[in-house]
């Protein structure tokens, strides 16, 4: 199962919503270094809602930390940056780690050096300079589940819309 690691984020609901996204789809996420907030912060447990114990949290004080503890995961960096690779290029497997940075600095060049790869997410109007971390986590993240667990899955193709039969457009 892919990892999220939050390196350094900042802004609590936001890392609120991944760790809700996270319990939700079952995948550990990981708080790397200084972090803006406390962890009993209000907003950050709002954002979360009451998800917080089915989540598999892992704190880590420092980036080397992180790494001495998870050593085998392959680190995949969402960052953007012009000459990276679409997420959607890439083939993500269960060993990846989808690591983000902090909402105002993004990723250190020397975390950006422990990656296999950087990706990032199109804004093909410009008029933007990043997206919501929520957001992007969300984005990659399912592409990465998507890949990993071959979804859609039996279960899901038997969704059926259902049409209506009679004259009504």
């Amino acid at each position: 199962m892919p990892h999220v690691v939050l390196v350094e984020p900042e802004i609590a609901p936001n890392t609120g919503n991944i760790g809700r996204l996270c319990a939700a789809v079952g995948v550990p996420l990981h708080l790397v270094g200084r972090l803006g907030f406390r962890l009993d912060e209000p907003r950050l447990r709002r954002a979360g809602c009451d998800y917080w114990p089915f989540m598999e949290l892992h704190r880590h004080d420092s980036w080397p930390a992180f790494r001495a503890a998870w050593p085998k995961l392959r680190l995949v960096a969402i960052e953007h940056v012009p000459a990276a690779t679409i997420y959607t290029a890439w083939s993500f497997a269960a060993v990846d780690a989808l690591v983000f940075g902090s909402e105002s600095t993004g990723l250190a060049e020397s975390v950006l050096a422990d990656c296999a790869a950087i990706l990032s997410i199109p804004m093909p109007t410009g008029h933007v300079r990043s997206i919501n971390l929520a957001t992007a986590a969300g984005i990659v993240l399912y592409e990465a589940l998507r890949q990993v667990q071959q979804w859609p899955g039996p279960a899901a193709r038997q969704v059926r819309a259902t049409v209506p039969t009679s004259g009504a457009p």
